[in-house]
């Protein structure tokens, strides 16, 4: 049998341990995959006494980054930390010490990415990021290898299982927004601090990853616009569900006249499409390419298990070489593509609005008025009566006609500026297929 492939594993917790521990139950299917058998080796953490329930001898553990990066036995090294510092320094470390690495991080890639791929490239090394992204769906490979013969229109995505929870369960339960983030935090799929989840964060970073592989364009992830879950309410559930749509965060990057437009927020899906029927903690990624035509991709995008799956595939693309392959061509930047910032593109897209509009003559004129200004037509307006959770202000519904996001966000900030409201506007885009 071929000499094994020696591992270091950095980073030893929920992910970091399902790593080892699926390289070690599954050692015989994966030495068929990888052709060879692969050992972890060493592993880094930061508490060497805490019992994990892995058969790593104790002198294979320690809390020493060089334990990894100078053993020159060691070719692949797992780095499962997550945050920038101190994951950059380290990833920076082992590619400088000859070793390809295999990262979770995304927040580190959505960060640092351009910096860290020259580095690496540099130093003849690569580094595979599967579980970044979507956590087991195998979307990174897909856009990377298995669609280069595309050229990718646009992506859609829900790609935070935390959101997702939250926003299905709501949905089902008629829970309100609060209610449902204790009991998601109760089961574990939400931190105790859920801001990077609830706020958009954790998606925008992963749209940002994805869109670079698509796109061939790097769009620093705070520069693109994000809307996070917190101001849903059941009332706008039910709105939804009226309409025949249900909320999800849903990632767009779509190509808009040569530039790329780019969004996370709250969107009405419809009723029946891939994205709406999505719930709990899947994630879920749509793809159009010019030549393959639309492509779902559907699984859970978190988790112990799923995450180290992708880990470990990762590690045997890596030992058999598909990985460094596939590495010279991943994130190199499209200097004669799309051009120009996100905020000069344009999502052409129909649009839901909740206005909280004042219980008098002459409002809903004085509202379609101000869209009208703005060239916005109406499809479609629900009045409701005034006497429930809003009390003086009534609940007003309307469904626009496709338009630029320009419009749509010029005309709220007109409506949300008159006395004809007694509170923010919300607006949500509509995806209808």
């Amino acid at each position: 049998m071929a000499e094994p492939v020696r591992v270091g594993v950095v980073g030893l917790g929920t992910v970091g341990s399902g790593v080892v521990r699926l390289l070690m139950e599954s050692a015989e299917h994966i030495t068929r995959h990888a052709g060879r058998p692969i050992v972890v080796e060493r592993a880094v953490c930061r508490d060497v006494g805490r019992d994990r329930g892995l058969q790593l001898a104790a002198d294979r553990v320690s809390t020493d980054i060089h334990d990894v990066s100078r053993d020159p036995s060691i070719s692949v090294a797992a780095l499962l930390v997550g945050g920038l510092e101190p994951a950059r320094s380290m990833m920076i470390d082992l590619l400088e010490h000859g070793k390809d690495v295999v990262t979770a991080n995304k927040a580190l890639l959505a960060e640092h990415g351009p910096e860290l791929f020259e580095i690496a490239r540099r130093h003849g090394r690569s580094i595979a990021f599967e579980a970044a992204v979507a956590g087991g769906i195998p979307i990174v490979a897909a856009i990377g290898e298995c669609l280069a013969a595309n050229r990718i229109e646009s992506i859609r995505g829900i790609l935070n299982g935390t959101s997702n929870f939250i926003l299905s369960t709501m949905e089902q339960e008629g829970a309100d927004y609060a209610e449902v983030l204790a009991l998601a935090q109760a089961k574990g799929y939400a931190e105790a601090d859920p801001s990077m989840d609830v706020d958009g964060t954790d998606a925008t970073q992963k749209l940002a990853i994805l869109s670079h592989l698509a796109f061939g364009t790097w769009v620093p992830w705070s520069e693109i616009p994000r809307t996070g879950i917190e101001g849903i309410d059941s009332d706008l559930m039910a709105f939804a569900a009226d309409l025949g749509y249900r909320i999800r965060l849903v990632a767009v990057a779509s190509r808009s006249n040569g530039r790329l437009a780019m969004r996370v927020a709250p969107a009405l899906t419809r009723i029946g499409t891939p994205l709406a029927e999505t719930r709990g903690a899947f994630n879920a990624v749509s793809i159009v390419g010019d030549a393959v035509g639309p492509m779902f991709f559907h699984g859970l995008g978190a988790g112990q298990m799923p995450t180290a799956s992708a880990v470990v595939a990762d590690i045997i693309d890596t030992v058999v070489g598909r990985a460094g392959i596939t590495f010279r061509t991943t994130g190199v930047l499209d200097t004669d593509g799309l051009s120009g910032r996100i905020g000069e593109a344009e999502l052409n897209e129909r649009h839901f609005l909740r206005i909280l509009a004042s219980d008098r003559p002459g409002v809903l004129s004085r509202i379609t008025g101000i869209l009208g200004e703005h060239g916005i037509s109406i499809a479609s307006v629900i009045q409701r009566d005034p006497s429930g959770a809003c009390g003086a202000a009534v609940p007003l519904v309307i469904m626009t006609h496709a338009c630029g996001s320009s419009a749509i966000r010029k005309a709220v900030t007109h409506i949300d500026a008159s006395d004809v409201v007694s509170g923010p506007t919300t607006c949500l885009g509509v995806i209808d297929d």
